[in-house]
């Protein structure tokens, strides 16, 4: 069952969702404004490296870590 995380356009409020029915999804709207206007975001994925106990994320092709540091 597939986890969706959500942008609220009206309020700005993130949040996730089950959404278990792929044709439930326009249905869905924020839990803070309950608005329609939500735009659905682009997830990261983990998948298990064949032949270790490691995981590799994709979604990021960027290796740079920013730490807020000047």
């Amino acid at each position: 069952m597939p986890v969706f995380e959500y942008v609220c356009s009206e309020c700005g409020q993130p949040f996730e969702l089950l959404v278990l029915y792929t044709s439930r999804m326009g249905e869905v709207t924020c839990p803070a404004c309950h608005s329609k206007e939500v735009t659905k975001k682009i997830s990261n994925f983990a998948s298990k490296s064949p032949g270790g106990g490691s995981f590799s994320f994709g979604g990021s092709s960027s290796s740079s870590c920013d730490t807020g540091n000047v």
